[in-house]
């Protein structure tokens, strides 16, 4: 259960994240609030997943699902590069990620 909680919450991080980008520096205010309350959930269900998980491989699975999910959705969006080092870093995290996964009781 705590890993879905933490998974959900690195899911909405990239919402927020995404959400920053069009904010504009909260100068707009439908984004601005969308990526608050994202912020907030994001933050509740990270909470949430440190009642029954370590804080070091929650905080890391949190911030990896987050930096990989933006990433994607930054190369999707705003046609950021998807150049041979790039990805092979991210994958790099994802397998970081499913490390912290399995050898986490």
């Amino acid at each position: 259960m705590s890993w879905g909680i933490l998974f959900l919450a690195g899911i909405f991080e990239i919402f927020w994240a995404i959400g920053l980008k069009y904010s504009d520096g909260f100068t707009k205010l439908i984004p601005s609030i969308f990526t608050l309350i994202t912020m907030i959930i994001s933050f509740y269900l990270l909470s949430l997943a440190l009642k029954t998980l370590p804080i070091g491989t929650a905080y890391a699975v949190w911030v990896g699902i987050g930096t990989i999910g933006t990433v994607i959705a930054g190369i999707i969006l705003f046609g950021e590069s998807t150049s041979l080092i790039r990805v092979v870093s991210i994958l790099f995290i994802l397998i970081g990620i499913i490390g912290l996964k399995f050898t986490t009781n």
